[in-house]
């Protein structure tokens, strides 16, 4: 019987290892489940063109010289991009032999600049919009990696506790309470085991959480499809844009490439469904809490490119006023 007692110590001392465990095993999760099932970052905004809509390309075009000797390449990019290269050229000549006692010359003028204002606010507002969805989504998978995040540190929390109460109870009990040896080793084995247990746990406590984004804006970056509908005519144009006379890459492939040289992508990883374009560029599916980060990042960065527009958008502004 003496034998018995520390073997059932021992037992109860793993129970308690285990009881705890399986008191931090899920993640609660439903008061969050709409923000992982549905996105509210776009309002209705889906666009919807065909490639006809879409700009030619500015090195395919017979640019007037008048333009070209007054605008720098990158504004008469931008006018391009948001399609107000006709109205300049309109503008520049109309400016040239305006008659300023010519009532009628003079409200042609206005008119016509206030237009290609307005085409600028438009397009700069677009920016804006698509700016504003970028980051929401980003706060979004953010927030979801932060709460993801808070359990694990929870879980971990418990866990060192546990261990710290496995190891406190069996040193008491084979240090002195427990005088029979065999009965002693054999708590210490018990509480050893259960140590180890909980090291492990607190070792590969990495947990997922199921996340969702059937529109995905970075899965269009990445498939660079002709056409968008994340994205208007001027910034998915402003976007795919490469000059094959400089040899320059597009913006687009300098997010990818920037994504494969940080590592937040595979280098070689070709879309097929076996890489991380399985998880990023599908429609959602279990992350982890370094996916999410990684995620949120992706979008950080895309953001940013995005809303680089806006200042080509002020250079040609700027330079109009000098027209």
């Amino acid at each position: 019987m003496k034998r018995c007692v520390p073997f059932y110590t021992g037992v109860s001392i793993l129970a308690a290892g285990v009881s705890v465990l399986s008191g931090c095993a899920s993640v609660k999760d439903a008061n969050i489940r709409q923000q992982i099932i549905a996105s509210t970052c776009n309002q209705q905004n889906v666009y919807t063109y065909t490639e006809k809509d879409i700009p030619t390309p500015l090195h395919q075009l017979s640019l007037d010289r008048e333009l070209t000797s007054r605008l720098q390449y990158k504004s008469l990019h931008m006018a391009n991009a948001i399609g107000i290269l006709p109205d300049l050229v309109r503008y520049i000549h109309l400016k040239k032999k305006l008659d300023s006692t010519n009532l009628e010359q003079r409200v042609s003028v206005l008119e016509l600049r206030q237009r290609i204002d307005n085409k600028i606010n438009v397009a700069s507002l677009e920016v804006s919009a698509i700016a504003s969805e970028m980051d929401c989504e980003e706060e979004r998978t953010s927030q979801i990696a932060n709460y993801l995040k808070g359990n694990e540190n929870d879980l971990e929390s418990k866990l060192t506790v546990a261990a710290i109460v496995v190891g406190a109870s069996g040193a008491i009990a084979t240090g002195g309470v427990i005088k029979n040896e065999t009965a002693s080793n054999s708590v210490g084995i018990a509480t050893g085991i259960t140590e180890a247990t909980l090291g492990l746990l607190m070792l590969f406590n990495n947990r997922k959480i199921d996340f969702y984004h059937k529109r995905n804006a970075l899965r269009e970056v990445w498939e660079g499809k002709s056409v968008s509908s994340n994205f208007p005519t001027s910034v998915w144009y402003y976007l795919n844009y490469a000059d094959p006379a400089t040899g320059e890459k597009s913006i687009r492939h300098t997010i990818i490439d920037k994504w494969k040289n940080f590592g937040q992508i595979a280098e070689n990883d070709d879309g097929s469904g076996d890489g991380d374009t399985h998880i990023y560029f599908g429609d959602g599916g279990k992350y982890s809490t370094e996916e999410l980060v990684n995620r949120a990042d992706m979008y950080d960065q895309l953001e940013s490119h995005i809303t680089l527009m806006k200042q080509d958008l002020k250079a040609l502004s700027l330079e109009l006023e000098k027209l």
